[in-house]
């Protein structure tokens, strides 16, 4: 990773080509203007799919508060320094199980804006090609017994590595050419392994597919579905 300092803040990158990223390279607005905006992603929040000069397709995402907090402060945070701030320490992460080899999507670039005490942050990663998040997969079509299992052995492998994912939910697990990825590391970090926040992961994941498929009932899940997904992960990393 490499960094460089602008009159607003820093930026980051380990994408040789966002060398020459500047602070509003992480606004849409420029990405509109130049007509360069292919797609967008609507939750909480919208996060936009942008095509570069060299025809890869970024994700841009702007750190937004959530909760009770969000209604009254949208998106600054308290500055404690450069590699605590959301944007860096999660491309930072990123980067270390990129390099691994580990499914994540390719880091590119942070931006961070200070503002006396407080900054706000965006991210760019590398768009993963076809993939869909399992909430959409599901509600579209089933996955087989083999295909749970191998899920199960992707997340079992990144906590024995020591990677705890704060938000580990069925929209943060995509699917793409047979092959699952984790994304949203916001707020994760690699720590020492441990059966209590591994199991907690686990069961976070558990309500995330009850939830949906409370909201929806066709959704392609069942007991049996999380029981290939159990035996899959217990076979990389007993719990």
């Amino acid at each position: 990773m490499q960094i460089k300092t602008t009159q607003q803040g820093h930026i980051a990158w380990c994408e040789p080509s966002a060398a020459t990223l500047t602070p509003q390279d992480f606004s849409v607005d420029v990405w509109q203007t130049k007509a360069a905006v292919v797609g967008q992603s609507k939750g909480r929040y919208t996060t936009w799919f942008v095509k570069t000069d060299s025809a890869q397709t970024w994700v841009l995402r702007h750190y937004w508060r959530g909760g009770l907090v969000g209604k009254f402060n949208r998106d600054s945070y308290l500055y404690t320094g450069l590699k605590q701030t959301r944007a860096m320490a999660e491309l930072a992460i990123l980067e270390t199980l990129y390099q691994e080899g580990f499914a994540v999507p390719r880091p590119i670039a942070a931006h961070v804006a200070r503002s006396g005490l407080c900054y706000n942050a965006d991210i760019i990663i590398e768009h993963v090609a076809d993939a869909k998040d399992l909430v959409a997969y599901l509600s579209q079509q089933p996955i087989d017994e083999q295909q749970w299992y191998a899920l199960g052995q992707t997340i079992a492998k990144f906590h024995l590595r020591g990677v705890y994912h704060a938000d580990l939910n069925a929209k943060n697990i995509l699917l793409a050419h047979e092959r699952f990825y984790l994304i949203d590391f916001d707020r994760g970090e690699i720590r020492q392994p441990d059966n209590g926040w591994q199991q907690a992961n686990l069961d976070r994941l558990l309500r995330s597919f009850n939830k949906e498929q409370t909201k929806l009932p066709s959704l392609a899940f069942s007991q049996q579905c999380w029981q290939q997904l159990i035996e899959g992960y217990r076979s990389v990393n007993a719990i």
